[in-house]
Formats: structure tokens, C-alpha cells, sequence
């Protein structure tokens, strides 16, 4: 049981009784932030998308929108990545786009 919290702060690392509730609520909670994880990094996408967009003379949503009109698979996890990563094929896309 110890072993688990190692590293823990306090009288959890220590003491079973308070390493046996700091093991369920760890257990809790890395549920929970798993679930909010996915949320966070969908959020960065956008950010980073909508960073790129702007000098090419859109907005985010209307990006987004065209991009739907036009039959353009592409997630918002690959638009983030091109668009960091290499912005002139990223800028190619937003011609196409428009």
C-alpha cells in the first residue's frame, strides 16, 4: 500500500490509513481528468487554428464552416499540427478553402 504513494506530501506517504484514501481519491480523480484532457486539447487545437487563420483574413468559425462546405476532412488535431508546423502548406489550404 506504501509503496503506491510514494512521493506523496504529508502523512500520506506515511501513514496507511492516509495512503488508503489518497489511493481512491487518485483513482477518482485520474478518471475524471482523463475526460478532461480530451476537452483541453481540443481547446489548444482551436487556439492554435484560429492563431493561423487570422492573417490569412479569417476567423476561426468561418474557417471551420467552409472547410464543412467544401467536404474537407481534416480534424482540428491535423489542422493544429500542420499549421504549426509547416505554415505555407497550411496557408494552401486556406486557399483552398476560401
Amino acid at each position: 500500500m506504501l509503496a503506491a504513494v510514494k512521493g506523496y506530501r504529508f502523512g500520506r506517504s506515511s501513514k496507511e490509513r492516509e495512503a488508503k484514501i489518497a489511493i481512491a481519491h487518485a483513482g477518482v480523480y485520474s478518471f475524471a481528468h482523463r475526460k478532461d484532457k480530451k476537452s483541453d486539447f481540443r481547446g489548444l487545437w482551436m487556439v492554435r487554428i484560429n492563431a493561423a487563420v487570422r492573417p490569412l483574413g479569417l476567423s476561426f468559425s468561418k474557417f471551420i464552416d467552409k472547410m464543412k462546405k467544401k467536404n474537407f476532412d481534416l480534424n482540428r488535431k491535423m489542422l493544429s499540427e500542420i499549421a504549426q508546423q509547416s505554415p505555407e502548406a497550411f496557408s494552401r489550404i486556406v486557399d483552398q478553402v476560401k
